[in-house]
């Protein structure tokens, strides 16, 4: 169904379940033998991608999904047969029935904020399971589990968990001004919406923080090892699948390549095409190689492509990667691509363009398993170095093998632990046996500034004391001397 935003009729508050919006989930205390109600409020592109596995998995086990999301989605449509849709029209923020109800005030306004349907769980006291890469102000983790600066690094620094004495300082000094910079420029806008609709007491960090499970698209055998928590489950690559037969198209062309092989190359869902200087670079390195190229492009086609290349706006990305005649993987680094290679275990030339693509890429770099390049300043021989690199040094390829070995390597699949949570907490009503309470301590009590305080005020009375007894003790020797002599 379709609506404008001023809508009056809210029955649907009752029955279903509201959704946080960079994949959140959050289900119904409802009986789950019948199937759980469930209102997923996805971000769109790739997010959109990656819910939409969640949701075709939730159908198959019965339960009843609603989609809510804005009619000018890119990739969001309507599908009766796998959910029932809320849509949402956006002609402008105008509140023409001011009557007063909080709900279609909050809902107004937290259309605006990232966080809408973490805002609206809270409101509705609904049990919350979020489906998460990243948060607005970064990496989830800084947010929910201890993350000592000694070892973890912020994920902009591309540094190791293992860091000199002036990495760990450049690590410090950064962590505390993203802490900083989100409280006072990001938090604070969430912080306004919260307070004029949830209550003075009630803020954006205390809300996400009181999710029941959080579903981290996240595999340790890709991440730097780290403190976590009881309500963390890690579901990185969930989307990842064996491989399905290719159209004749692609397959024709796969099995021209001989012995040589294909690269394929994908700059995700939202870059369709880069600039034309450098999308004339990638063609002129292309045509140099043996192999046979099918890459994602959806601009205008440079007038130097080769004959081994074929260009297509859409490409069937897993199944390509885990062909076997599949060589390298020219990706930009986005979580989905980086997992799907991890998978397959497919070597990739990174060329990061936009947010976390930097990071995936750096650590795989690190793990031996891609070679980086960047467009701002790639020539058509970078290109054509990193690609003879990463085919022909067979250590690129054991490297990711490995990855894909220890990544497989589970006593469920992701996508199976991913369900279970989310049954588990619709069969429980909630999940707060698993949430720690850390975010109620104020700051002082959470470092034990106060502790260290006390035990130091302790200490020092000690030693005063300490110090005037042995002077009164020497006072007194000192006495007895005097008068014997």
């Amino acid at each position: 169904m379709s609506f404008p935003l001023n809508m009056e009729s809210l029955a649907w508050k009752s029955r279903l379940q509201v959704a946080y919006t960079l994949g959140i989930i959050i289900t119904l205390s409802c009986p789950i033998i019948q199937g759980a109600n469930i209102l997923v409020v996805p971000v769109d592109g790739s997010h959109w991608v990656n819910m939409r596995i969640l949701i075709e998995e939730l159908k198959l086990h019965g339960h009843s999904i609603t989609v809510f999301y804005f009619s000018k989605s890119w990739y969001i449509k309507e599908q009766p047969d796998l959910y029932q849709s809320i849509v949402v029209e956006i002609p402008g923020f105008v509140g023409n029935n001011a009557s007063g109800d909080v709900m279609q005030s909050l809902i107004q306004k937290a259309l605006e904020a990232l966080q809408n349907g973490a805002m609206l769980a809270h409101h509705l006291k609904l049990p919350s399971v979020f489906n998460i890469r990243w948060l607005i102000t970064g990496d989830p983790h800084f947010l929910l589990a201890p993350s000592p600066s000694s070892y973890i690094p912020i994920p902009s620094l591309q540094l190791t968990d293992k860091m000199s004495f002036l990495q760990r300082t450049q690590n410090v000094i950064l962590n505390i001004f993203q802490m900083y910079f989100s409280k006072l420029f990001i938090q604070s806008i969430y912080n306004e919406i919260c307070h004029r609709y949830l209550g003075p007491d009630t803020d954006i960090e205390t809300i996400l923080l009181g999710a029941d499970v959080w579903l981290i698209r996240a595999d340790f055998i890709f991440e730097f090892p780290r403190p976590t928590m009881p309500n963390i489950v890690y579901i990185g690559g969930f989307q990842c699948k064996p491989s399905k037969p290719l159209a004749a198209e692609f397959e024709e062309l796969i099995q021209s390549s001989g012995e040589h092989g294909i690269i394929v190359m994908s700059l995700g869902t939202i870059v369709n095409s880069l600039p034309m200087h450098i999308t004339m670079k990638i063609a002129e390195a292309f045509a140099q190689i043996p192999q046979k190229v099918i890459w994602k492009h959806n601009g205008k086609i440079p007038p130097n492509i080769g004959n081994n290349t074929l260009l297509t706006k859409w490409i069937p990305q897993n199944d390509l990667l885990g062909h076997p005649k599949t060589r390298a993987f020219i990706a930009h680094g986005g979580t989905n691509g980086v997992y799907e290679a991890i998978y397959h275990g497919v070597p990739v030339v990174g060329m990061p363009l936009l947010f976390d693509q930097f990071d995936n890429l750096f650590k795989l770099e690190i793990r031996g398993a891609a070679k980086v390049i960047y467009v701002s300043t790639m020539q058509s021989t970078d290109l054509l170095q990193a690609l003879n690199e990463v085919i022909n040094n067979t250590s690129y390829r054991d490297n990711m093998q490995k990855l894909s070995a220890l990544h497989r390597d589970q006593p469920e699949t992701p996508l199976e632990r991913a369900i279970f949570w989310i049954e588990y907490v619709a069969r429980h009503k909630g999940a707060a046996h698993l949430r720690s309470e850390f975010y109620q301590l104020p700051w002082y009590a959470y470092y034990c500034v106060d502790v260290i305080f006390f035990l130091l005020s302790m200490l020092l009375m000690f030693t005063m004391l300490t110090v005037l007894l042995l002077k009164k003790l020497c006072h007194i020797a000192w006495k007895k001397k005097q008068k014997i002599q």
